[in-house]
């Protein structure tokens, strides 16, 4: 069981003296760590008497706090486990929803937060033109490949050749989208039952993949400024994970990217815990600053040889190609497409055609994608440090969402009135491996330039709204992507 000393828990607690009744400042300040998300569920807090020696309180203080917790739910205690970190339990007894990001129909007069993908990028029409003149040579055929057309695997082992990662089209598979070969790859690691280590906050689909897999997924907990490679690999021995699911480049939802000592340092761990690495690459070619930061970390893979990469055209050009890949270890692709087999029986061959070609004539189009992306970045901060002054969140360098950190923990309120000020929103609480994070809300940077002001506005709305609401435990799940 993942476990916090004393002296962590003081250090997170910080050192200004606790106001009357301290009690209740120690029990509010706990519960914060937690919708913060940087006490994470399921962690065994220190015994009384280490925390009374640790806070300099008395044995009455901390026992009336976690009283409090306890009666908010926020703590279990049971005979020879301690006090276990936990969530309030919604009306159906589950603290946690088991739903992944769905797209639905939204109305008319809302806007849409809850996605992080953008309008098709300008050349998808071209390509697609180009690709029906390939198409007829393919009709002859049964249309059936669970490893991809040549052509398009070709196009993607030249593009890890471009990046410094010697890749050969042998070592490629195509998939229907990253989700499809992330399935795959867990597939064909690993056992039922086996454990995951899972950035948290993360992508909500990777976490349902991993469970609904009947895997288990284990948190490994963000830093504000990223990977923290000491705590992962306790995480890893802790737990016996077999796979690590990562998001190194522009991390869905936070941003950041984990840079070459810190992917040498952690790809080392997980070699020594014969860890499988499983990273998913979706938005590495969103880098929307680099003319200023210079030139992005070298793959993963250059520096963990079992490395399973996940890519995907979904973020970079559109989502509505449905093309993704896996690039497996030299020797170790057969077993994917045996897991992928069990999946779906290939990948569209008009869609293969189009993103080969679009890989092939990448980099022009990429530079216009990055300009647009950037324009709707720079918009919407704008917005938001007007409307809604009090959110907190860094500029990232890439990607595509704002991940802020809300005044008060109100991210379930907030998402659930949202509607009411015409914008949707997705829990902070979805992006945790154990949920908590209700101090969170991602904001995905996707509506145009000139809309990023209203949507401020409406965001401002909401939030004055969610002030207004009373704290519940009811679950709310927009399905989102």
């Amino acid at each position: 069981m993942r476990t916090i000393s004393a002296r962590s828990l003081a250090l997170l607690l910080g050192t200004d003296p606790l106001p009357r009744p301290a009690y209740r400042a120690l029990a509010d300040g706990i519960r914060r760590l937690v919708c913060d998300g940087r006490v994470l569920v399921g962690t065994r807090l220190p015994s009384e008497r280490t925390l009374t020696t640790e806070l300099g309180l008395s044995r009455t203080t901390v026992g009336a706090a976690l009283d409090a917790l306890r009666d908010e739910g926020f703590v279990s205690t049971r005979r020879g486990s301690g006090s276990v970190v936990c969530l309030p339990a919604g009306p159906s007894g589950l603290a946690l929803s088991q739903a992944g990001l769905i797209p639905t129909d939204v109305p008319p007069d809302v806007i849409d937060l809850t996605y992080a993908a953008l309008p098709a990028a300008a050349g998808v029409t071209a390509a697609y033109e180009r690709a029906l003149l390939e198409l007829p040579r393919f009709l002859a055929t049964a249309g059936y490949d669970p490893r991809g057309l040549p052509e398009t695997r070709r196009a993607v082992a030249g593009w890890f050749e471009g990046r410094g990662l010697p890749t050969t089209p042998d070592q490629v598979v195509i998939t229907s989208g990253a989700h499809g070969g992330l399935s795959a790859v867990l597939r064909a690691r690993l056992e039922v039952g086996d454990r995951v280590v899972v950035e948290s906050p993360t992508y909500p689909n990777a976490i349902v993949g991993v469970r609904r897999s009947a895997y288990r997924p284990v948190a490994a907990q963000l830093t504000p400024t990223g990977w923290d490679v000491d705590a992962i690999e306790v995480a890893v021995r802790q737990s016996g994970a077999r796979a690590a699911y990562l998001i190194p480049d522009h991390q869905n939802p936070t941003g950041l990217v984990m840079d070459d000592p810190t992917r040498a340092a952690l790809g080392a761990v997980l070699a020594r815990s014969r860890v499988v690495p499983v990273v998913d690459e979706t938005f590495v070619e969103l880098g929307l600053d680099e003319q200023v930061l210079g030139p992005r970390p070298a793959p993963f893979a250059a520096s963990s040889r079992d490395t399973h990469t996940l890519g995907s055209a979904g973020k970079t050009w559109w989502g509505g190609l449905r093309v993704g890949w896996v690039r497996a270890p030299a020797g170790g692709v057969e077993p994917v497409i045996e897991a992928r087999h069990s999946l779906d029986l290939g990948t569209a061959i008009l869609e293969q055609l189009v993103v080969a070609d679009l890989i092939t004539r990448g980099e022009a189009l990429l530079a216009e994608r990055r300009r647009e992306a950037r324009a709707r970045r720079d918009a919407l901060v704008t917005a938001l440090r007007r409307h809604v002054p009090d959110w907190r969140f860094d500029v990232p360098t890439g990607g595509l969402n704002l991940w802020c950190e809300l005044p008060e923990a109100r991210s379930d309120q907030l998402a659930r009135v949202a509607e009411q000020a015409g914008v949707r929103l997705a829990r902070g609480g979805q992006f945790g491996v154990e949920g908590g994070l209700a101090r969170w809300l991602r904001v995905p940077f996707c509506v145009a330039p000139d809309e990023a002001d209203e949507v401020g506005r409406r965001l401002a709305t909401a939030w004055q709204l969610a002030l207004r609401e009373r704290p519940t435990t009811r679950e709310v799940t927009p399905l989102i992507a």
